[in-house]
């Protein structure tokens, strides 16, 4: 006959009769929201009109620029992804702006 191992104290067949205790863990699935392609607030975002120095400038240093109709901000997504200005497009084809290089 092999000798059994010693049950573990507290254990079902614990000698010292103490009541059996025990730790359970209930898991639990939680469904997170699907990651959006767009950032929030895409629909209210517009590729704008600026210099290409000043725009290459920002890109690399992280320093904003200013676009033709105003706005300031630091270009950091593809300008693909959104449509164009309206007030940039209007002001880069108004030949009055003063932005475009005279034809000489």
């Amino acid at each position: 006959m092999s000798p059994q191992p010693a049950a573990a104290p507290g254990g079902p067949d614990s000698p010292l009769g103490e009541p059996h205790t025990g730790t359970s863990v209930l898991e639990r699935e939680q469904t997170l929201p699907e990651p959006e392609v767009a950032e929030p607030g895409d629909h209210e975002r517009f590729s704008h009109y600026a210099r290409k120095d000043k725009i290459m400038e920002a890109m690399v240093a992280g320093t904003p620029c200013v676009a033709l109709c105003g706005k300031v901000w630091v270009p950091s997504r593809d300008p693909q992804k959104f449509p164009v200005c309206p007030t940039c497009k209007e002001i880069f084809d108004d030949d009055n702006a003063g932005w475009l290089p005279e034809d000489d």
